[in-house]
């Protein structure tokens, strides 16, 4: 029966496209109903590249070429690295602005083209260009077209991020075909309060498009704290290769609600990691060890009338010595 529903609705949804594929900018709430329907574990996969700086044309061919052979292996969201269209380590401003584009714009148009033919969502890094403004981007792509972007809100002094605007938004929720997505890109998933903040507004998955360096550690824990503390999944693509004397960790990681790795790539290779989740489980929070005897809620057991502290400002300190030097 529950076959047979799924074929009608579908059928129906394709009467108002002339590709026969489903019109979904008409029928959101129909395509909405067909993945429940559907009722099977989604596949999200996290892309592992290396990026070519001021080659967005090279770029985003490999993106496509990516995207496609994920798609084919049954992923319905994919992400990519930050900056994997534009590359990271600009010298200045002004340089990183001939890769830079607008949303919508040449390339995400291309890739709203290819999130439909090939009926999944995509999380890509990019820099976004708006009037004076450049931020460091992660759009979001769908079969239903472009979502939306987000821009960078914790931005280290570091390549591109020496230039770029701060991210000028709270951190958003995507309402995909897919279930609402978050997204933190790189230095973001540092800060437990970005993680938070999407989980709060409803997101299901956490989706990081980052480019670690050579340097730091972030990848062997970070994303498996913001997965179990938040009851989330998290999917980090990070770029392998080195870009004007900086190497980059690789180690994109997928992970699961309870903080596990279900996924690693190592440190130089570029590949696609997969997982497969029920993204509804994100929703239930509640944890039981033993029941009617032991059982925890990291949402629902907070205490926010405590944390008043964490919206305080920033108080700055001039010129303040560094903590540590590494070397």
């Amino acid at each position: 029966m529950r076959d047979k529903l799924v074929h009608l609705l579908t059928h129906r949804a394709m009467e108002h496209s002339n590709n026969r594929a489903i019109d979904y900018s008409i029928n959101r709430s129909v395509a909405q109903l067909i993945r429940r329907l559907q009722e099977e574990p989604m596949k999200v996969a996290a892309v592992q590249m290396d990026v070519k700086i001021l080659d967005s044309a090279h770029n985003l061919s490999r993106i496509l070429e990516k995207l496609d052979a994920a798609a084919r292996n049954g992923a319905k969201v994919v992400v990519f690295p930050e900056c994997a269209l534009s590359g990271y380590c600009f010298n200045s401003r002004e340089e990183s602005y001939p890769v830079a584009e607008t949303v919508p714009g040449p390339s995400t148009e291309r890739l709203a083209e290819a999130a439909r033919r090939l009926d999944c969502t995509v999380v890509m890094g990019m820099l976004e260009r708006r009037e004076e403004d450049l931020f460091n981007a992660a759009v979001v792509v769908g079969p239903e077209g472009i979502v939306g972007s987000y821009h960078k809100v914790h931005l280290p002094f570091l390549g591109i991020d020496r230039y770029a605007t701060l991210g000028d938004e709270p951190f958003p929720v995507f309402d995909t075909l897919l279930g609402p997505i978050g997204v933190n890109i790189c230095f973001d998933l540092n800060f437990p309060e970005s993680g938070r903040s999407v989980k709060l507004k409803g997101a299901r998955l956490l989706a990081v498009p980052t480019n670690w360096p050579v340097g730091t550690n972030t990848y062997k824990h970070v994303a498996n704290a913001r997965g179990q503390e938040n009851h989330i999944f998290v999917a980090v693509a990070n770029r392998v290769g080195t870009e004007r004397g900086y190497g980059f960790t690789g180690h994109s990681k997928i992970v699961d609600g309870l903080g596990e790795t279900v996924a690693e790539a190592g440190e130089n290779e570029e590949t696609i990691l997969y997982g497969d989740f029920d993204l509804a489980e994100a929703d239930r929070n509640r944890i039981e060890y033993r029941t009617g005897e032991w059982h925890i809620d990291r949402i629902q057991d907070r205490r926010p009338e405590f944390y008043s502290a964490l919206t305080e400002p920033v108080k700055k300190e001039a010129k303040a010595p560094p903590a540590e030097v590494l070397g």
